[in-house]
C-alpha cells in the first residue's frame, strides 16, 4: 500500500490536464524547472471548491500545527481548457496586499494557485470512500459522496475506518502527487 494512503494523512485531491492551451506533459516540465530554480513554485486552478483563502489556507494551516504535510493528489484527466494564457504577474495571500510573482514561476489562465514542491509522477488509487471533507460546509461528508458531478477538488483527510464504497466513485486513479508549502493558496492577478 503507499504510505501516503494511510489514516491521518492530509490530502488536497484534484483533477488536473491540458490548460490554457499546453498539455498536461509541457505544464509538468515547466513546473519541475520552476521548483528547481525557485525551491517551490504556483500551481494554478480555478473555483471555489478549494478557495485560497476559506477552504485551502486553514485546512493547510490545521494540518501544519498538528505537524503534518498536506500532500496534493492529481487526477490526470482530458481536457480541453482553452483560456487564453494569460500570464500572472502577482499573487496575495488576503486578496489585499499583492506581491509580484518571481519572474522564474509562470502561471498561466488561473485565478488561483496553490504552492508546491516535490512535484513526483505516481500511479495508485486514492480510495474516496476511506476520506472525509476536512474544511468548510461539508467537513465530515464522505469523499466519495462529495467528490462528484461539477466537485472535481476536495480538501480531504484519509480516516482509519473506511466505509462502503460509493459504486459510482470507489476510488480515484492519482497520476502526481506535490507536497504544499507556505502560504499554501493564493489569488492571481494578471497585472502589475
Amino acid at each position: 500500500m503507499n504510505n501516503l494512503i494511510r489514516p491521518g494523512i492530509a490530502v488536497l485531491y484534484m483533477k488536473v490536464g491540458n490548460h490554457a492551451r499546453e498539455s498536461l506533459e509541457d505544464i509538468i516540465v515547466r513546473k519541475n524547472k520552476e521548483i528547481a530554480d525557485c525551491g517551490y513554485t504556483f500551481w494554478g486552478y480555478g473555483g471555489n471548491t478549494c478557495h485560497p483563502e476559506t477552504m485551502v489556507q486553514p485546512f493547510a494551516k490545521s494540518f501544519e500545527k498538528r505537524g503534518e504535510t498536506v500532500h496534493l493528489f492529481m487526477e490526470p484527466m482530458n481536457s480541453s481548457h482553452f483560456a487564453e494564457p494569460l500570464v500572472a504577474r502577482e499573487y496575495s495571500i488576503d486578496g489585499l496586499k499583492w506581491r509580484p510573482i518571481p519572474s522564474a514561476i509562470e502561471v498561466r489562465g488561473s485565478r488561483f494557485a496553490l504552492a508546491i514542491k516535490k512535484l513526483n509522477k505516481a500511479d495508485f488509487e486514492l480510495p474516496l470512500h476511506q476520506t472525509v471533507v476536512a474544511v468548510g460546509n461539508s467537513s465530515g461528508r464522505r469523499g466519495d459522496l462529495y467528490v462528484k458531478g461539477r466537485v472535481d477538488k476536495a480538501c480531504l483527510e484519509i480516516k482509519d475506518d473506511p466505509a462502503t464504497p460509493n459504486i459510482e466513485q470507489p476510488s480515484k486513479h492519482i497520476g502526481l502527487t506535490a507536497e504544499l508549502v507556505e502560504p499554501f493558496a493564493v489569488y492571481l492577478k494578471e497585472k502589475r
